[in-house]
């Protein structure tokens, strides 16, 4: 069997299919014309192999409670990928499935901290983790990325350790590689927020769900930086980023630490949440047996998707630039040169280019004068976006 969903360039019209990125514009507050690039979803059929996997099940058409145990398959496929596609071997053991990455950091957040607590993380980053946070009644610490010389995101090691040093800080939320900013963090990176967190006895949350899309170097695998971060780590993955199946709400958390584990399981228990998702268990398994040519040349399209906006923003947007996104499918504009106030830039962006970004402000400190677009779509609607800009900021 033949891999058949290889054509990036289609369009697919994903509204009035109950598509949030699409059918929810005017429920959140914009014109029911904007064409959305906010969500972290792609706009491509999956691979082949996934669909024929749904198809089966639906044809089966018994929907019962369904889990997996080692020796079907499923693990293994799992194993398989990390093993493939990071060189990172995963042990049964450490393996629990959730939900979503989410529902994961909610239940860490639970587990493995008390009310009042503190939780730290390094904005601007993906929004919901401080949500999260402040809901569930913990203490939202926050250490800001610095820019270098070369205008480059980097970890502020010395505020981070300051606002350990404090004290009552219990868990940090790692963004690896890092959303929005793109940022791929090194060896040396990780190795010394790491140590920072284990000289002052902090669990590490590492988020890893963009982690197949690493355009500079490779992905680093948090805990595998330092054999001794094992001890201190949870590490989320997800074939949702990957293969488009966050609706399918299937997650793979890895916890080689026995204690932090039991914890979090029972994080999971109190919730009620049982067995996951069967359609979300076959999609995951298809994905991650069969999935190796559609990832490929998905890889290859977005990633000129990446070029193509980098270099119409250089040559057509004076006063807007891309940071260089050295992982994820999610590019980080710069339009402080053009000195709007966020909230003209919001008008500008949504009412006059009719586009449906996610505004810097969400993702906290020092994301003023940003935006975050998602280019995971054919080209011609991407150039359509830009085309926009394009008319309200040349």
């Amino acid at each position: 069997m033949a891999e058949r969903n290889l054509n990036f360039d289609a369009v697919i019209d994903r509204r009035n299919t109950k598509c949030l990125k699409y059918d929810f514009a005017k429920k959140r507050g914009y014109p029911e014309d904007v064409l959305p690039f906010w969500v972290a979803d792609l706009d491509f059929p999956t691979s082949s192999y996934i669909e024929d996997a749904l198809a089966d099940l639906a044809r089966h058409n018994i929907y019962g409670y369904t889990n997996v145990q080692d020796g079907d398959g499923f693990f293994e496929a799992v194993a398989g990928w990390m093993k493939r596609h990071h060189g990172w071997e995963v042990q049964s053991e450490w393996h629990v499935k959730t939900p979503g990455v989410c529902f994961a950091i909610g239940a860490a957040v639970r587990g493995l901290t008390e009310p009042g607590d503190g939780v730290i993380i390094q904005e601007p980053v993906y929004y919901p983790f401080a949500d999260i946070i402040k809901k569930n009644g913990r203490r939202l610490v926050v250490s800001e990325l610095l820019r270098d010389e070369n205008d480059r995101y980097v970890m502020n090691y010395e505020d981070f350790e300051r606002r350990l040093a404090a004290g009552g800080v219990k868990l940090f939320i790692l963004c690896n590689p890092h959303n929005p900013v793109g940022r791929a963090w090194t060896a040396e990176e990780l190795r010394r927020i790491g140590e920072l967190c284990r000289r002052y006895g902090v669990t590490v949350f590492s988020d890893e769900i963009h982690s197949d899309f690493v355009w500079k170097g490779e992905h680093l695998v948090f805990q595998e930086v330092d054999g001794s971060f094992r001890d201190f780590t949870i590490t989320a993955t997800a074939p949702s980023k990957t293969f488009n199946l966050a609706g399918l709400q299937q997650s793979n958390i890895f916890i080689p630490n026995e204690s932090i584990r039991n914890r979090f399981r029972l994080a999971i228990t109190q919730t009620g949440y049982d067995e996951p998702n069967a359609a979300g268990i076959a999609a995951a398994q298809a994905a991650y047996e069969h999935g190796d040519e559609w990832y490929a040349a998905a890889r290859k399209y977005i990633r000129g998707n990446l070029d193509f906006l980098a270099e119409f923003v250089s040559k057509e947007l004076p006063g807007v630039q891309v940071a260089e996104t050295e992982a994820t499918y999610l590019a980080w504009l710069d339009f402080r040169e053009t000195e709007l106030c966020p909230q003209e830039l919001d008008n500008l962006i949504v009412n006059k280019a009719k586009l449906w970004l996610d505004r810097g402000t969400m993702f906290g400190r020092g994301g003023e004068g940003f935006q975050r677009i998602n280019v995971a779509c054919p080209r011609s609607v991407l150039s359509e976006a830009i085309e926009r800009l394009w008319e309200v900021f040349r």
